[in-house]
Order: C-alpha cells, then sequence, then structure tokens
C-alpha cells in the first residue's frame, strides 16, 4: 500500500503511522494554500500541523513564536530529527544573525523562528524578501487578539509581513481561544475566507477537581499519596515554589522547583530530571511547561488561583496527554475568591500607570528627554525593592505599559557568554607566571577559542567546566577573575527580560494615555476574573462542561469524571435534583446550621438531603464544626 508524502515525512521523523485527529485535514488545508486557524487544546500536536506541510514543500516556513525558550527547544528538536532550523532572538551578536540569514538563503533552512518584535526591524524584513517562503505559521496566536488574555501588540506587525509575502498561506495556533477571540485573529491575519478547525476542548480522561481547604500544603500531600505518577504543582511565586518543594521533600516526596529566576543550565538540570522521572513532582510559576511533551503526567495542582481560564486550561492540560486518567485539582481557601474580588476592583488606574512608568525610567537613569532606544536588562525584584511597589500591582501596571505600547518587554534574552584576549603573546605569558591557578583555564580558552585575540568570542561553559573537571560555579568565579585582570575581558551569560521604553521620556503627566483602551482593558480583565471566580465557586455543573462552554462548545455532555459528577452520582439524585439542592444549600449554609434545620429548609427529603451533605462534605463544599453544625466551605 503506497502513503501520501505526508504520511511518509510523518513517519521518517516522528515515527508515526497515522496522524492525530485534526491534524491531516489542517495540514491539507495550508497544502491547498488556504488561510487556516487550528484550535488544538494542549498536548494537541499543533507544531506537527506546520512542520509536516513547510517540509512537503519547497521552501522555508518562517514561525513566529512569543517565547525564546520554547523557540530554542523546537529548534533543537528539529536538528535532531536532522531537520534544518533556525531561531532569531535578542541578544544574537549581527554576524551570528548574519549567518543566520545566509543560511536561509542558501543553506537549506526549512524553519526560522522569530519574535513578533524581530518584525518591526527593517533589515529582517530587507532580508525576508531574499528568503523563499512557503508558509507563515503564527504560534500562540491568542496574542493577536485585543480579546485574548495574553495580548502582544507586536504580534499586529504580523499582517504588514503578510503584506510582503504574496501568496504565502498562513497558518494561526492557539490552544485557548473564545469564539470572539477566534475571529478576532482570522480578521487581524487578513484572512481571505474564514477558515476554523477546532478540536473538541473535552478531554474525556482528565478528571477536575476544585477542592476547598484551610491548609493546602497538607492538601496537597493528601492528593499526591493518593495518586501516583509525575505531577506539577503551579504555584504564582517564586519563593513558593522553594517553599512547596521542601515541604514536600520534608515528606519524602520526590520533589524540585523551577521558575524564571534561575540560571538556564540550573532550569535545564531540573527540567531534564523531571522529564526522566528523577524527579517526580516540579512545583514551578507559569515558565514552566511550554513546549514540554511529557505525556505521562498524572496530577497537575494549583496551589493557587490563576487569574483566567484560559490560563488555567492550558497548564491543568498538561495531565494526561498519554490518553490515561489523570487529575486536574485547583486547590482554593476562602482568601482566594477574596483576591479576585480586589483584583477586579484594583484595577491599574492612570495615577498607577504614570507612578510606574515615573519609577521605571528613574530605575533606569533617564534623563527628561532622553531618547533611549537601548533595551535594559529587567530584574522585576529589584524593580520592585527600588520602587516600594507591590508586587502584582508593579506586574500589572507593567503589562498594562506594555499593551499600551508606551514600553516594550520582551521574553529572557540570551545572550551567550563570551570572551576577549586584550593581552599580547608576552603579557599573556607573564600573566601565566603570576597566576598559576587560572593557567589551566587560560590554556583551554586559547585551545578552544578560536580568534579570541582579534574579537570576542562565543564560550561553552559546561564544556570548559568538565574538561578542567572542576565545577560550573568555581569555573563562573575564575571567568570573573580573569576579567578583574587586564588581560581577558569576559561577559557573562545574559538571560533577563528586556524591557524598552517606545519613546523619550517625558513627564509621566504628560503621557497620552487613550481611556477609552484602559476601560477595555479593564472590562476585559473583569470579565476573565469573574469566569475565573464562577468557576471554582459554584459545585452544581459539571467542571468540563463549565471550561468548554467558556470556550464556546455549549452542548458539551457532562464528563462523568469531575468531583461534581461525582457528587451527583454518589447522591443518587437526577442531574437537575441534584443542582437544585445545591444551589439551595449554597444558600442556606452561608452561616452554620444543625441537620434538622437544613432539612426544615430544603425543598426535599431528608434522606437525600442527609446522602447530598454526606457526599458534598466528603469533596469538602461543606464542613461539619464542632458543635455539629454544617457551613459552605468558602
Amino acid at each position: 500500500m503506497t502513503t501520501s508524502p505526508i504520511h511518509q515525512i510523518l513517519k521518517k521523523y516522528w515515527g508515526y503511522d497515522v496522524f492525530r485527529p485534526l491534524q491531516e485535514e489542517i495540514i491539507q488545508s495550508v497544502l491547498e494554500g488556504k488561510d487556516t486557524l487550528a484550535l488544538l487544546p494542549t498536548g494537541g500536536g499543533k507544531s506537527i500541523c506546520f512542520q509536516v506541510p513547510a517540509l512537503a514543500k519547497e521552501g522555508l516556513c518562517l514561525v513566529i513564536s512569543p517565547l525564546i525558550a520554547l523557540m530554542k527547544d523546537q529548534v533543537m528538536n528539529l536538528k535532531k530529527k536532522g531537520i534544518k532550523a533556525e531561531a532569531l532572538y535578542t541578544g544574537l551578536r549581527y554576524d551570528e544573525v548574519d549567518a543566520i540569514f545566509s543560511n536561509c538563503i542558501f543553506g537549506g533552512v526549512k524553519f526560522l523562528y522569530v519574535s513578533p518584535e524581530r518584525l518591526a526591524s527593517e533589515d529582517f524584513r530587507s532580508r525576508l524578501k531574499q528568503i523563499k517562503i512557503n508558509l507563515l505559521a503564527v504560534d500562540e496566536a491568542h496574542c493577536i487578539s485585543q480579546w485574548g488574555y495574553d495580548f502582544r501588540p507586536p504580534y499586529l506587525r504580523i499582517a504588514e509581513v503578510r503584506e510582503m509575502l504574496e501568496g504565502v498561506p498562513v497558518l494561526a495556533l492557539t490552544a485557548t481561544a473564545t469564539i470572539k477571540v477566534a475571529d478576532d485573529i482570522t480578521t487581524q491575519l487578513h484572512f481571505k475566507t474564514k477558515n476554523i478547525f477546532s478540536k473538541s476542548f473535552q478531554r474525556k480522561n482528565l478528571s477536575y477537581v476544585v477542592r476547598q481547604t484551610a491548609d493546602k500544603q497538607n492538601q496537597l500531600l493528601n492528593v499526591l499519596n493518593k495518586v501516583p505518577g509525575t505531577s506539577v504543582v503551579y504555584v504564582r511565586s517564586r519563593k513558593g515554589t522553594k517553599d512547596a518543594a521542601q515541604f514536600l521533600k520534608a515528606n519524602k516526596i520526590s520533589a524540585d522547583f523551577y521558575h524564571a529566576g534561575l540560571g538556564s543550565d540550573e532550569r535545564s538540570k531540573k527540567q531534564d530530571d523531571w522529564v526522566n522521572n528523577k524527579t517526580r513532582v516540579m512545583v514551578c510559576t507559569n515558565a514552566f511547561g511550554m513546549g514540554i511533551d511529557k505525556p505521562d503526567v498524572r496530577t497537575v495542582i494549583h496551589l493557587d488561583v490563576p487569574e483566567s481560564l484560559e490560563a488555567y486550561f492550558q497548564e491543568a492540560g498538561r495531565a494526561g496527554r498519554d490518553e490515561k486518567k489523570a487529575y486536574a485539582v485547583l486547590l482554593v481557601n476562602h482568601d482566594d475568591k477574596k483576591n479576585i474580588l480586589e483584583s477586579i476592583n484594583n484595577f491599574p488606574s492612570v495615577a498607577d500607570l504614570q507612578n510606574t512608568y515615573e519609577q521605571l525610567c528613574n530605575f533606569f537613569g533617564l534623563a527628561l528627554n532622553f531618547d533611549s532606544k537601548l533595551s535594559y536588562s529587567f530584574d522585576i525584584g529589584r524593580f520592585v525593592m527600588y520602587s516600594k511597589m507591590n508586587t502584582t500591582k508593579a506586574l500589572k501596571c507593567i503589562s498594562m505599559l506594555s499593551q499600551l505600547e508606551i514600553i516594550s518587554l520582551t521574553d529572557a534574552v540570551f545572550q551567550r557568554p563570551q570572551i576577549k584576549c586584550t593581552a599580547n603573546k608576552e603579557g599573556l605569558f607573564h600573566f601565566q607566571n603570576n597566576n598559576q591557578t587560572l593557567e589551566p583555564l587560560v590554556k583551554m580558552i586559547l585551545r578552544t577559542c578560536e580568534g579570541v585575540f582579534e574579537d570576542f568570542v562565543s564560550i561553552n561553559q559546561n564544556e570548559i567546566a568538565f574538561r578542567l573537571k572542576i565545577s560550573y560555579n568555581e569555573l563562573i568565579a575564575q571567568l570573573h577573575q580573569l576579567n578583574k585582570s587586564e588581560v581577558f575581558q569576559y561577559i557573562p551569560l545574559k538571560e533577563q527580560p528586556q524591557l524598552t521604553f517606545a519613546h523619550e521620556r517625558v513627564e509621566a503627566r504628560h503621557l497620552h494615555f487613550h481611556p477609552e483602551k484602559i476601560e477595555f482593558r479593564r472590562k476585559q480583565n473583569e470579565e476573565r476574573l469573574k469566569a475565573m471566580l464562577h468557576y471554582f465557586t459554584v459545585h452544581h455543573i459539571c467542571r468540563s462542561s463549565l471550561l468548554v462552554n467558556y470556550f464556546g462548545e455549549h452542548y458539551a455532555e457532562k464528563c462523568g469524571v469531575c468531583d461534581v459528577c461525582i457528587a451527583e452520582r454518589k447522591s443518587g439524585l437526577d442531574a437537575k435534583q441534584f443542582s437544585e439542592i445545591v444551589a439551595q444549600l449554597q444558600k442556606v449554609l452561608q452561616e452554620p446550621k444543625p441537620i434538622e434545620k437544613i432539612i426544615a429548609e430544603v425543598n426535599l427529603s431528608q434522606e437525600k438531603t442527609i446522602a447530598t451533605l454526606q457526599h458534598l462534605a466528603e469533596a469538602e463544599i461543606v464542613r461539619k464544626i464542632p458543635s455539629g453544625a454544617f457551613v459552605w466551605n468558602e
């Protein structure tokens, strides 16, 4: 039996005989030259949808991606398969960028990954005209929509680049888009005709669970002890990752922590240990998970409530990609509801934005009317200490200033460590004689870094440490010692977000804000937070149905495996009766009441009321206090 070219590509590079649901239809649409929007949930195999058709056609696929770490991972994975791929991101030297473009024009490169910020560069646009592009792939396409939860203004430039690529189809991909966002994506990307492929957002193997608890750490421990296997635990703060990991280790559970503030080598090591099952539980911020394809995650547990159902759905969706039973558990307490309500009411005001702008300018030492086009390495921790702002408020204000295009904040830059020898051979010989502890390092640099006397050259710090049989930290200390001498100049690894000011510094009161834009953002923020609040405070609607309804699937059947469906089944009531009694109990139990009074106030038999109360108590939706009375657990 003969197979089609796309099946041959799939088998050759990925080892699969068949495509996952919708992948083949999306690929055929692209090969027919149609603009296409693919809505596939997390783990649905989005990358194959643009990689296979690009390999089937002559030319190069231009991929727009917002995260440098994700770009680097995908390029590395493609190269492991023998596919030529490159990535352009902040931190590369001009000669490195030049070499990448040469490879794209003459070297048979099939995939070029770029950040949306790169699209503004006239040099980039000029060079793009010399490359034969066969497909424009837009990853995380929800970032182009102002209705989306992660709007990024640089994505709007994609439409301008489209006009340069006459006849080239666009494939937009996202795991999280409401109907309104999906329609906006096709509009912003100038689709010739609306062409959307959407896989159901239902995950039949994934059990969504909300647990009300006054002690989140012990509830976390209970879940992990009940459900064996790999787990991801999400928290909101860097400190929280370390605290929770230490708590788990103290309770004999193999755990580690991960956040964006760690060095790239440390992050890679932690990630590899988790992927290879050397670590069972990864406690992390949302910096972890993008691009990691680990199918056997049995639980994703949120210790902190995300700010949107889009974010929650994407993170929870990292559980059970192998289609086996898995759990997405959200742990909530009374403070979570209060915090969301406060967040709705404390949206950044114009005065907040003006103050944050002024603090940022002072933090970087920008004088009034100073017009800097430089990018500054930005450490939010140092900025918060300097400005004495609340971290959450600072992040919200910075995000708003970015969305209003007053500043631009890019993903962490990855600039390779570099070194240059500034001495002549005589000076170098003299230095070695007087610094014998550094002599092995100097010799290693001279052996492995060609051209070090002429210009800065990149160095592989891991490789040098391995060859010298010293620790990575010892190597870094020695490199800094070399830098203090007048013999070598050392530029350390640079991996922090980059902040750029769009215009010269002005007095904060003269900043031009569009009130209608701020009000639009405020309303969007309020809608997303209220949807999140509704998800974890309602206990009579199937969790899965509630989630997929949010994304536009209004006729989804109940999952049968979430905490609500299980409680309904155990109660012995039909769906309508269960929904009614839970709604009644939520009103009745706003204050503690004895069982007799509850039975009198609820429109149901004594037997069924007691049975429902018992199951709600098991799910910790209601709790029994020492007096014997019941109360709603919020």
